[in-house]
């Protein structure tokens, strides 16, 4: 019987080796999915503190990872993914040349520039020390905000770098898109203007301007619609009426200004936006090109800077959710949105300590990187510090709401002085 069996055995020697290796690899794979629910579980530990958050915070994980990237200068943009804007919309990346850049701003060091067109143009007139200009501007809707703040101090740096400097009050397009009357959008801009002036902009360096006052803008923009269809437009800008259309040709001409013969003709001009404002700056360096033989011009350049996050972890800042808040709310105000903001903490102190925050996603942190710690060794002692679970979100906050606010009183103190220079400036009595 012994012998009939080892025979058997030896007859099926393959099989049984087969079935035995199939049982090898059935185990393996138990064990991996084994570990693959620890991971799961682990992960589970890590996003429940952010999930049972009365918001959503799936999408704030990933604000945008099932959208298409969109950039909308007149709406809500979507930006999924920043590397991709580098082959969807030929941005190139800008840390390539952030050695070159003889005084970097702190946003070009930190990457919040992330991105430029062309930004060659401007560094070869800064190494060689001629003539360049800056213009960018803001949309008289109201009090300034962490935004605007951002492009600011974008001019006021380039100003510093020895830029002309041009400063765009965008009445029309305030009219246009949020049907701001131009008598109100007036009362605005001077507000808007003192807080440029209080941060440093120079305003004897400086040309500051009312689109609907500026009348070679708007020459422009007549003389440039002959070189748009409304095919063009709409694919650039998608279907808008005919004011927004109007708009953004008023807006190449505010670009296209410096370049003007009254302002010493072609040269090269640095427009630093969020990266929303992409669309204008495509529909000028086109139409740059097709009246390059009436004006000369050359095509802008320009940097564009990442969007903030609202306070609430949403993908941008919004006057719609109230999710962020201005230079002219009180004290009380700010301590309240900063202390109810969302962050990348965890559900508890002991999970905190053991695990360490999540910076990346956290509005608190960003508004620190983006504005108010200026020093490089600081902002990363504070990223480190969250990472480990050394610093919680309480204190983090506490010490933010202590920054912001002697940062807002010490701005407001001296925007007040600047209240009658920002009327002198837009020509008001």
């Amino acid at each position: 019987m012994l012998k009939i069996v080892c025979q058997k055995i030896f007859k099926h020697r393959y099989l049984i080796t087969f079935v035995g290796e199939c049982v090898g690899l059935a185990l393996a794979l138990v064990k991996s999915l084994t570990v693959f629910v620890a991971d799961m579980l682990k992960l589970k530990s890590i996003l429940e503190p952010i999930c049972s958050s009365n918001i959503n915070e799936e999408k704030h994980l990933l604000p945008n990872s099932s959208k298409e990237t969109m950039l909308d200068p007149f709406g809500a943009s979507v930006v999924a993914d920043y590397e991709r804007l580098y082959k969807e919309f030929g941005i190139e990346p800008f840390k390539p040349l952030l050695s070159k850049v003889p005084n970097p701003s702190f946003y070009m060091r930190r990457g919040i520039v992330f991105g430029h067109r062309d930004f060659e143009r401007i560094l070869n007139a800064m190494h060689k020390h001629e003539e360049f200009a800056v213009l960018s501007g803001i949309k008289p809707t109201g009090e300034f905000h962490l935004g605007h703040l951002m492009t600011a101090k974008e001019i006021i740096y380039f100003q510093q770098q020895g830029a002309q400097t041009f400063y765009c009050v965008a009445d029309i397009e305030g009219y246009e898109d949020n049907k701001i009357p131009f008598e109100k959008s007036e009362r605005i801009a001077v507000d808007n203007v003192a807080d440029m002036l209080a941060l440093g902009l120079d305003p004897e360096r400086s040309y500051i301007y009312r689109q609907s006052k500026e009348i070679r803008v708007k020459d422009l923009a007549i003389i440039f619609g002959r070189a748009v269809t409304l095919a063009t437009m709409k694919a650039i800008y998608g279907e808008r009426h005919i004011g927004l259309y109007l708009s953004a040709l008023i807006q190449a001409g505010d670009i296209l200004l410096p370049e003007l013969e009254e302002f010493g003709g072609p040269k090269p001009t640095i427009i630093p936006v969020g990266v929303d404002q992409d669309p204008h700056i495509r529909l000028t360096r086109d139409l740059a090109q097709k009246f390059h033989r009436k004006y000369k011009f050359i095509p802008p350049s320009s940097t564009y800077h990442k969007l903030m996050k609202g306070l609430d972890g949403s993908p941008k800042m919004s006057k719609r959710q109230m999710n962020y808040f201005t230079l002219h709310d009180s004290p009380e105000t700010i301590t309240q949105r900063i202390s109810n903001a969302f962050t990348g903490g965890r559900a508890t102190i002991k999970e905190q300590r053991e695990l360490g925050g999540i910076p990346e996603i956290c509005p608190v942190y960003e508004m620190c990187l983006f504005h108010f710690v200026e020093d490089d060794d600081d902002i990363i002692k504070i990223y480190h510090d969250c990472k480990t679970g050394k610093l919680l979100c309480g204190e983090h906050k506490k010490q933010t709401i202590e920054t912001v606010l002697k940062f807002v009183k010490e701005h407001r103190r001296k925007k007040k002085k600047f209240i009658d220079k920002a009327r002198e400036v837009l020509q008001l009595e």
